[in-house]
């Protein structure tokens, strides 16, 4: 056994060589599908959609909110591999006194670094983590910033509306783009009205596909609403994935960053 801390600052003892591993978390999911661990993982959530074999064929046990802990715990995991933001409290706490549960905490790219790091030490896959990481770290370091650092409000739900704050791993991306969120006066993802938005004056307004698939049709009730800011359509899983998505990601801001400067 090896003794780990996980991003919450909780310490828990891990088998040197984890074979039962559950993931509850859709990026870090594919993180471990990265990594090489199709054998190993046993359980995943219903909102795990890549690798899509994994999506077929893994056994799914509920969803980042409604996790079926009596499933896991006939699946007997001798780890799992959680997220603060994604999962629920009292069901982490319930599954931790029975695994180990290593819970990441992710606000930025630094911080998402350090996961997959982690990860990969926890799954003896330590090299390739690193030389995942690494790719990452010289994809972002050669990624050309905006030349103007663009008013963008990022929205992620609808009905209400609902955005990015600060204290965000997708903020953290808009400015690493050479962008400004313009809610950054605000924590985690407020609820804003249309009215309130456009008191912040957006140039751009970027619609996710994730957690609310965002459609056409909403782009005309948002330019109705602010006439004076462009508004688009964005793969969420780009600006919000924390794991081995963000290899694609770069190249995928390079290419918003070029289209609109």
């Amino acid at each position: 056994m090896r003794l780990f801390t996980d991003m919450m600052g909780r310490t828990m003892n891990v088998p040197d060589n984890p074979q039962r591993i559950i993931s509850v978390v859709p990026s870090q999911t594919e993180l471990l599908f990265d990594l090489g661990l199709n054998d190993e993982v046993v359980g995943i959530t219903k909102f795990c959609i890549h690798p899509e074999d994994w999506f077929r064929n893994k056994t799914r046990i509920g969803g980042t909110k409604k996790l079926r802990v009596e499933e896991i715990i006939k699946l007997n995991p001798d780890l799992i591999i959680a997220n603060k933001e994604e999962n629920e409290q009292e069901q982490i706490e319930e599954l931790a006194k029975h695994f180990p549960v290593w819970v990441s905490d992710i606000h930025n790219i630094p911080q998402a670094l350090q996961m997959i790091q982690v990860v990969g030490q926890l799954t003896n896959r330590e090299t390739k983590a690193n030389d995942m990481v690494e790719e990452m770290v010289q994809g972002f370091n050669t990624l050309t910033k905006a030349a103007k650092q663009k008013r963008v409000a990022y929205m992620i739900w609808y009905n209400p509306w609902m955005s990015v704050g600060t204290d965000t791993f997708i903020s953290n991306m808009i400015q690493t783009m050479g962008w400004k969120n313009v809610l950054q006066d605000k924590s985690r993802y407020p609820e804003v009205t249309m009215d309130e938005l456009k008191a912040y004056e957006p140039e751009l307004v970027l619609l996710s596909s994730e957690p609310f698939p965002f459609k056409e049709q909403h782009i005309e009730e948002v330019k109705q609403a602010l006439p004076n800011a462009e508004v688009m359509l964005v793969d969420g899983e780009m600006f919000s994935w924390y794991g081995s998505r963000m290899l694609k990601a770069v190249n995928y801001l390079d290419g918003l960053i070029q289209r609109l400067g």
